[in-house]
């Protein structure tokens, strides 16, 4: 994934390419309720998980497992960057 490319738009190329989903990744909105469109379950969820940990060399401990944290592209993204120390 390309080096200054948005930490969503990596988001949503993880999640086109680990998730097979049929649509490309600019067609992903950044507050579209993913259970909803997309209907992730818990096993997308984890392999979202997985690959999130893999790109971003991050842990989600047993507390980070909440559904409003999945609930969409930013409140993904707004985490990862809490976990990588970039605030705001």
């Amino acid at each position: 994934m390309a080096e200054r490319q948005s930490i969503e738009s990596q988001i949503k190329e993880l999640m086109v390419e680990r998730l097979f989903l049929k649509v490309s990744p600019e067609e992903i909105g950044d507050e579209e309720v993913l259970m909803d469109a997309y209907g992730l379950d818990s096993v997308n969820l984890f392999e979202l998980v997985a690959g999130l940990e893999e790109v971003y060399d991050i842990t989600f401990e047993d507390d980070d497992f909440d559904l409003e944290l999945f609930k969409n592209v930013a409140s993904i993204a707004a985490y990862v960057r809490r976990k990588l120390g970039q605030e705001g």
